[in-house]
């Protein structure tokens, strides 16, 4: 499926979530209107299921009578789940947290629905990028350059970040292998459906020293301790890091950021098809997605919700900044997937 650029409204910070309830309760009936049903919600734990009981569970479902149960294990385990749970009449969720190339791949299986946006009373409000036949978008960020201005001078592009003069200050993240190919195939010129182009320059990077991370967390405590000074991240994380104390900035790299977005999709199996949507509804409320730009450093999803201009400036991105957007083209993810980490292990990592 093509996907749109998004275009986005971000002002101020959200409402109190116990007015919100109260406006939701009165009206919305997409959300109210079977109350006292039971909704169980396939997700990751941490912070997000946190999240998610604060900011969706407890103001909008919670307060007006449904029963959300959390089923929480990590992604692949949720989708192999629904795989095995396929020809049940019925399965164990009625809706999934999942990245927006595993909302695609779950699609194309035949596992979920597709989503039914006559259903949504706040359906209208999501930006064109994050409304799928396939899912909806929750929060979205992008892969940005990330550096440390104490360490190396600011980068421009993702050209500047994969070029081998770093050495060993250059760090890469192993789990991000899809997107770092993306932005290494943007930085030599290529585009978001052939990573071809941008193995060389990691190549290079790689003979020159840079330094391999195996997750996001061990990338983040080796900007902290300052092995390293440059690599690429989302914004989003960008900006938790910057809460925590780490000297980093971020830039959105002139090829243009690539768009990163979870969300969530309906199995064809839910027991309760009407509390799935009564959950999308929920998760799109303004002062549920204005409360987890705040708490994680997402941008919302749609056009009505609000943040202050100084979250603005640290989670957002500028008008030209959001046209330059690229988003990637999970087709072509999907089908050159075992390629693509094959020559990553093999070859890049070796």
């Amino acid at each position: 499926m093509t996907k749109k650029t998004p275009s986005l409204c971000l002002n101020r910070r959200h409402l109190m979530m116990g007015m919100a309830a109260g406006a939701a309760s009165l009206a919305a009936p997409s959300i109210s209107r079977a109350a006292g049903g039971r909704v169980v919600v396939g997700t990751w734990g941490g912070d997000y299921g946190r999240l998610l009981n604060e900011n969706i569970e407890q103001p909008f479902l919670i307060s007006n009578g449904w029963e959300v149960i959390q089923d929480q294990s990590g992604d692949p385990e949720r989708r192999a789940k629904m795989a095995a749970e396929r020809r049940l009449p019925r399965g164990s969720t009625d809706i999934q947290g999942l990245t927006g190339v595993n909302m695609y791949l779950v699609y194309e299986q035949g596992l979920t629905e597709t989503v039914d946006y006559s259903k949504l009373k706040n359906g209208g409000n999501l930006l064109p990028a994050m409304k799928h036949d396939f899912g909806v978008g929750h929060i979205y960020s992008g892969m940005v350059a990330v550096y440390n201005p104490d360490m190396v001078e600011a980068p421009k592009s993702f050209a500047d970040v994969f070029d081998p003069k770093w050495g060993d200050k250059m760090g890469i993240i192993d789990i991000q292998y899809q997107y770092t190919m993306l932005a290494a195939a943007l930085a030599a010129g290529g585009g978001m459906s052939d990573v071809e182009p941008g193995k060389p320059l990691l190549t290079a990077a790689r003979a020159a020293g840079a330094r391999i991370y195996p997750t996001n967390e061990a990338f983040a405590q080796g900007l902290s301790n300052g092995e390293i000074g440059i690599g690429v991240m989302w914004k989003a994380r960008v900006v938790q890091w910057q809460n925590a104390g780490i000297p980093v900035q971020s830039i959105a790299p002139t090829e243009g950021a690539i768009a990163y977005e979870s969300g969530f999709v309906i199995p064809k199996n839910a027991p309760n098809m009407e509390g799935s949507y009564a959950y999308l509804d929920a998760m799109l409320e303004p002062a549920a997605q204005e409360a987890f730009a705040e708490d994680m450093g997402y941008n919302p999803t749609i056009t009505n919700a609000s943040v202050p201009g100084d979250l603005q400036q640290k989670i957002g991105f500028t008008e030209e900044e959001v046209a330059n957007l690229k988003s990637p083209d999970y087709g072509y993810i999907l089908e050159n997937d075992a390629e693509m980490k094959g020559w990553w292990d093999k070859d890049f990592k070796a």
